[in-house]
């Protein structure tokens, strides 16, 4: 969820549960949203390079011209190394409600008011794998973009470090970072990735209730794996047939994300 920063950082108050509609009988019933607070910090990251300005001037920029590529290329892949490695680390790093963004007790309200806990995870000790609801307006991660990624070149004789050391400077820089949305979009495992613990994880997504007992909706629409784990993956979503030669139940029931940006443990 791609969200546009005006300030140092920005704060979700709004991340509070919706209350469901009603038949509208008599005078509407105003609800508050939960004032949660959550803060989302924008950071600063840079990337600069200087280079010989002879070496510009007697055409060895072929040399150089792949390193500056690689640098686009860099900045243009930093927001999925970012997004990747905070999902990774939702077992032991808290969201908007307190608790880790998966955890085994996320209390919500049932219809008559009580709290209630309910797991969105299977802990386990093997790669973790994710599996996302992506399809709605709110996402289980949200992008917050201060600056976007912007490139400089210092090149005139009269800049500083030109004049001074003989070189040109490039530099990319850019003010974001990646903060969690609502947990209940996401569900986390350390359990063995097959076709059974795919299954369960879907079915728990689907039986999440927001506060006051009412049902999200929740629709998995994308699988997220470390490329330990891309062969299970592909065999779970891909595969016409499972290991017994049964009919796949589970070929095509989510997108595939394979991505090294997942943390090791």
């Amino acid at each position: 969820m791609t969200v546009p920063s005006v300030s140092r950082e920005e704060t979700y108050g709004w991340l509070g549960q919706f209350p469901q509609l009603r038949e509208w009988i008599g005078p509407r019933h105003v609800h508050s949203l939960t004032a949660h607070r959550f803060t989302i910090v924008n950071r600063h990251f840079e990337s600069t390079v200087a280079v010989g300005a002879d070496d510009i001037a007697d055409d060895r920029l072929g040399v150089f011209k792949p390193a500056f590529s690689e640098m686009g290329y860099l900045a243009a892949q930093h927001p999925e190394e970012m997004i990747f490695d905070l999902l990774g680390a939702g077992f032991a790093t808290t969201c908007f409600d307190g608790q880790s963004f998966f955890d085994t007790d996320q209390p919500v309200t049932d219809r008559a008011g009580a709290t209630v806990t309910v797991s969105n995870m299977h802990a386990g000790s093997d790669p973790a794998w994710f599996l996302l609801d992506t399809s709605r307006s709110l996402r289980p991660i949200v992008w917050q973009e201060r600056k976007p990624y912007t490139f400089v070149s210092k090149m005139r004789p009269e800049d500083d470090h030109v004049f001074f050391n003989n070189q040109f400077v490039y530099g990319v820089d850019a003010r974001v970072n990646a903060g969690f949305g609502l947990w209940q979009l996401a569900f986390g495992s350390k359990a063995t990735l097959n076709a059974g613990n795919y299954a369960a994880a879907r079915a728990a997504m689907m039986a999440f209730h927001a506060d006051g007992g009412r049902v999200l909706g929740i629709k998995p629409t994308t699988l997220v794996v470390p490329p330990a784990l891309e062969a299970e993956a592909l065999e779970i979503l891909n595969a016409d047939r499972n290991a017994a030669g049964a009919t796949n139940v589970w070929r095509d029931t989510a997108d595939l994300i394979v991505t090294p940006f997942l943390p090791a443990a």
